[in-house]
């Protein structure tokens, strides 16, 4: 992060020196308490179950320089001479306007990449695809919300060439608020599926709403759209803006052709404005075909020479607890356990069904979450969607809704295994693995398969 001025930092965020002292500079912005050190400034929000602004003591006391404080709250007993105190109306509203300030001392362009699912697997490998030429910055972790926009772009390096990031929403509105942020020069859309139809009730709701990415880029620019995905297909754009589709269709621009699997990896030819270039991936499943096209024509037009590309695409192998696969004590590990929705379920079910294994096909599932008044039929459409491809010969579920689909695939022939406690599927999955099984771990992240995923694999200590 680049060093900020704290009277810069008041200026921008509009904010008012409570006590302490407004010389010197911060280096580290952090919204975590245990993620401190000398130069930091501290973001504290209100959450569901604590109130950060409590911590600002603490955080002095660990070398922060300096805290913002909503507006209205008492000045923490104890804190350092000169540890600035910043009085915001709102915290998050003062780190968007300092993530907008940010922004605005960055000439490079910004590649934003959205959808419902695998947008992070696609940003890594847009950001993999560019790297064969030019210095690339990506957004780190999961920061793609109105928290993690701002944060990505106060991290972003001037020195780079250009940057990739990750833009997601969950409710209506925030997709518009992240897009005046960040500003991108260019979006890319994955797909458009159930992920967060809770709050949106339906997907052309959901396909209106990530289209506000508009709302933050200049005239002119493009938007990538998956032309297999029926809803971005048709999708219209506002006037001024360019459409441009990738996929297999025959009539697309950027598309993939004579497309194969290998030992589960998806190998094609990308044609782009007449140009072939073969691709073989590290990847399992068919349809990372599509986010690997997508990274191409991200690079074709930046001038990135395809083949160097194709090149990077094909050492890439992938991002943690995303559809990677592990051998580990004789089992084939499948570890898609970063989130769930139907779409990257009945994927990540097809990377399963597809092992060549001499044992068992074993698929853990939980919960997926924010389905709204469908979740019940949309667990069960996965059931059939499982027993009727013969995806797995043992299901193992963890959560009350995964039991939906239990229900359904135990119906049609599939032997299964349901639990409410993490801990006990876990001790069945010990009792019952046997070397040449395959097994896959998927669900939504507040059911915390991760955990096992690691352990399962052998990760356990990454």
């Amino acid at each position: 992060m680049r060093s900020w001025k704290l009277s810069e930092v008041i200026e921008v965020c509009d904010g008012r020196l409570l006590c302490g002292s407004a010389e010197g500079e911060i280096s580290h912005l952090s919204i975590d308490s245990r993620d401190v050190c000398e130069g930091t400034l501290f973001v504290p929000f209100v959450g569901e179950r604590t109130d950060a602004h409590r911590f600002i003591a603490a955080v002095a006391k660990a070398g922060a320089r300096a805290a913002f404080t909503a507006a209205g709250r008492a000045i923490p007993e104890g804190l350092p001479e000169d540890f600035a105190l910043i009085e915001v109306e709102d915290t998050l509203r003062a780190l968007q306007a300092l993530g907008a300030a940010a922004r605005d001392r960055l000439s490079i362009p910004i590649i934003a990449v959205t959808g419902s699912v695998g947008k992070t697997t696609t940003r890594e490998m847009i950001a993999a695809a560019l790297s064969a030429e030019r210095r690339v910055f990506r957004t780190a972790a999961n920061h793609n919300g109105q928290i993690g926009v701002p944060l990505t772009l106060l991290e972003i390096d001037e020195r780079c060439e250009l940057a990739v990031i990750e833009m997601g929403m969950s409710i209506p509105g925030e997709m518009a608020v992240i897009s005046r942020l960040a500003r991108p020069s260019m979006a890319v859309f994955t797909n458009i599926g159930l992920a967060h139809i809770e709050q949106l009730k339906t997907q052309e709701n959901i396909r209106a709403e990530k289209l506000h990415i508009q709302d933050g880029m200049p005239e002119g620019a493009s938007l990538l759209l998956n032309g297999d995905d029926a809803l971005l297909r048709t999708a219209e754009l506002r006037p001024g803006f360019r459409k441009e589709l990738y996929g297999t269709g025959a009539d697309l621009r950027y598309r993939a052709e004579d497309v194969t699997l290998q030992n589960g990896c998806a190998s094609f030819t990308a044609v782009i404005d007449g140009k072939r270039v073969p691709v073989q991936l590290k990847l399992y499943g068919r349809h990372q075909l599509l986010n690997a096209l997508a990274a191409l024509a991200v690079a074709d037009r930046f001038g990135v020479s395809l083949d160097a590309a194709a090149k990077k695409l094909g050492e890439f192998t992938g991002y943690r607890h995303r559809q990677q696969i592990f051998v580990h004590g004789g089992v084939t590990v499948v570890d898609d356990s970063y989130n769930a929705s139907p779409d990257s379920m009945r994927a990540a079910l097809d990377i399963l069904g597809g092992l060549s294994v001499s044992g068992r096909r074993i698929a853990v599932l939980a919960d997926m979450k924010e389905l709204g008044e469908r979740e019940a039929a949309l667990h069960r459409e996965l059931g059939r969607y499982l027993s009727l491809g013969k995806k797995a010969d043992l299901l193992l579920t963890l959560g009350p809704l995964a039991e939906q689909i239990a229900e359904v695939a135990e119906r049609d022939g599939v032997e299964v295994q349901c639990y409410q406690d993490r801990s006990a599927l876990e001790t069945a999955l010990h009792s019952l693995l046997r070397p040449g099984d395959a097994l896959l771990f998927k669900g939504s992240n507040s059911m915390g398969l991760s955990a096992l995923a690691d352990s399962f694999s052998g990760n356990a200590d990454r």
